[in-house]
């Protein structure tokens, strides 16, 4: 397989996951690795999505609760719960979902537009951030935007407190 055909082939992978009832997708090439839940360090005066920060590595990584971000219940993590690590904006950002489901292609002409419903200006929270829809055999899945799931206030938020976490393991070390 050539390389154009292997970057095509990307291109319609996505990492599918399930928050409440639904099906969730995020591109392949936005996704770092995926890792279990680990210990994370809250960042005071935060968004309730912002659970705080994590040390993968060495590195110090931001992570949103998904279900939160699309104002869900929230619900006790368990054995299933993990961080989808991504890249977003240029900074590295850990997203809390309840489980994995697969890994799918999803070719080009089985995504449809997301549907804008009804005339209010203040769309669903879910739907802002839904770009497409794929069409998975007899199933739908939402493709997430990952640039809109955090706002710009929240990047720079995150990246100074990563920055400054990332400053004080330093001189403890």
């Amino acid at each position: 397989m050539s390389e154009q055909q292997d970057n095509l082939s990307l291109k319609e992978k996505y990492v599918t996951f399930m928050s409440g009832k639904e099906y969730f997708g995020l591109k392949i090439e936005y996704v770092n690795e995926i890792i279990v839940l680990q210990d994370i360090t809250a960042i005071p005066e935060s968004e309730d999505y912002i659970k705080g920060l994590i040390n993968l590595r060495g590195k110090i990584i931001p992570v949103i609760d998904v279900r939160l971000r699309f104002k869900q219940e929230p619900i006790e993590y368990n054995d299933r719960t993990c961080i989808i690590v991504i890249n977003v904006q240029s900074t590295v950002v850990g997203l809390i979902v309840e489980k994995i489901a697969e890994v799918v292609e999803i070719p080009e002409e089985n995504l449809l537009p997301s549907p804008s419903i009804g005339h209010n200006e203040k769309k669903k929270t879910k739907e802002r951030y839904v770009y497409a829809i794929g069409k998975v055999g007899d199933t739908v899945k939402l493709l997430l935007d990952p640039d809109k799931l955090i706002s710009d206030e929240d990047l720079s938020m995150m990246e100074q407190a990563s920055e400054e976490a990332q400053e004080l393991q330093e001189i403890e070390e």
